[in-house]
């Protein structure tokens, strides 16, 4: 039997159980850093000490860093002791809201909160219940802005109190049972990894092999391609362009204005190739003119996070021009085909090119000069055709076993979600599932 409870993100609870607000239930407090630029605060420091990103951890066994007693006595640091909570106050991307538990006595930054549950309340009863509800925390500091939570908005978070023994019970079951969901995501995340490795090779395969397993080979004179089909020849990309490789415009693009060029950057495609909609910026046709993207042209990333990644551009994108971190190869077609060239730019040669061209700075770079110096092996026309539609046939088949496996682990998620919440507020009685549980074993 549930009662009715006004807790703003829980209506009901089982009749038995109480709630409280963790104001009066834990003791919160926030940490602090030593100053950073005295060495004598970290240099061989002893005491663990814990940034932002440790609760990541879920449980954190391993400190972020060690500071000095001088350093702990120089600060607004504080010990918490093994068992307790910590929660990320601010912090970058999903930080902010996590919540994780201590597997050893530790310190923390001022950006993290401790929380020390009282004798009403189980530590892992109430990790749960405050992982359960981490998009409603997040919200109190206003969603996925940047303002930060504080210790006053924690003290405001209400929790259902079963009696400790059964707070024990839901702990242990949640525990038991997400990690079984957890095997079972892992399972389909190396899955996904596996195909994602069969797919480059078979495309490495294909580019520089071919499909006759029977065809005589010779040597490429590249050491890294090896043996080639006889009948095949091996350039560099700069000499199979219709024009030399190009940048794209360094302009400040328009806001939604659907009636000029479509400016293409990096970040608006997808990892299926396709353009996403709600990102579209535009520039105008003076600006736009020099950039215009053709069929069978294919972008190049030249730095930051997705240097070597290529796109291949589509006619569905409509009248596109691109961004200066892009680079556009335009394929002679009289001697390399497009998809060619960009299922070539998804071998591992190719990526085994991109990772030796690096230039390292802040961030990493890959010039044109480099791009064009990528060896190709081509064979003729019409078996470039053969090899693409081939390709095209396996790629499909290995991106249908990702998607399902992708789903899959969505379906787990959900579920483990989902069980959560349910175990937590009650709406599923633990005790009785542990009796089933027991007659069936």
């Amino acid at each position: 039997m549930s009662q009715k409870q006004d807790l703003g993100w829980l209506n009901l609870v089982p009749s038995g159980w109480s709630t409280g607000h963790l104001r009066w239930l834990t003791r919160r407090f926030a940490g602090g850093t030593p100053n950073k630029d005295d060495e004598s605060y970290w240099a061989d420091g002893t005491i663990p000490w814990l940034n932002s990103g440790a609760v990541n951890q879920f449980t954190v066994t391993e400190a972020s860093a060690y500071i000095t007693d001088k350093g702990f006595q120089n600060s607004s640091a504080k010990w918490i002791s093994e068992g307790a909570l910590v929660m990320a106050l601010a912090g970058q991307g999903k930080t902010k809201g996590m919540v994780a538990q201590l597997a050893m006595a530790t310190t923390c930054n001022q950006s993290m909160a401790a929380i020390v549950p009282g004798a009403e309340l189980d530590a892992r009863y109430l990790l749960w219940w405050l992982t359960s509800n981490y998009q409603n925390i997040r919200n109190m500091a206003g969603g996925d802005d940047r303002d930060g939570l504080n210790l006053e908005l924690l003290g405001n978070i209400v929790c259902p109190l079963p009696p400790v023994p059964q707070q024990i019970a839901i702990a242990k079951f949640l525990d038991r049972e997400t990690g079984k969901i957890d095997a079972l995501v892992e399972e389909q995340r190396r899955l996904i990894e596996v195909l994602r490795e069969k797919r480059r090779a078979v495309i490495s395969h294909a580019v520089t092999k071919g499909l006759d397993a029977n065809a005589k080979m010779k040597p490429s004179g590249v050491d890294w391609l090896g043996d080639v089909p006889e009948h095949w020849e091996v350039s560099r990309l700069k000499h199979v362009l219709e024009a030399p490789l190009q940048y794209g415009a360094n302009e400040a693009a328009e806001e939604d204005d659907r009636d000029n060029p479509r400016f293409v950057r990096i970040t608006d495609i997808d990892e299926q190739g396709n353009l996403r909609d709600e990102t579209f910026r535009s520039l105008k046709p003076d600006l736009a003119a020099p950039y215009i993207l053709d069929d069978g042209d294919v972008l190049l990333a030249r730095s930051g996070a997705t240097v070597g990644k290529s796109f291949l551009y589509q006619h569905s994108w409509g009248v596109c021009c691109f961004a200066g971190y892009l680079i556009r190869a335009r394929p002679r077609k009289t001697s390399l085909l497009p998809e060619f060239l960009f299922a070539s730019c998804q071998s591992d040669f190719y990526w085994n090119h991109i990772a030796g061209e690096q230039i390292q700075s802040t961030i990493q770079n890959v010039s044109a000069e480099r791009y064009g110096n990528f060896w190709l092996a081509l064979p003729p026309l019409v078996e470039q055709r053969e090899i693409c539609d081939y390709l095209a046939d396996q790629i499909n088949r290995f991106s249908e076993l990702t998607r399902a496996a992708v789903r899959a682990v969505e379906l787990l998620q959900e579920r483990r979600s989902a069980l959560i919440s349910a175990a937590v507020t009650g709406a599923v009685d633990i005790r009785q599932l542990v009796k089933v549980e027991t007659v069936a074993a």
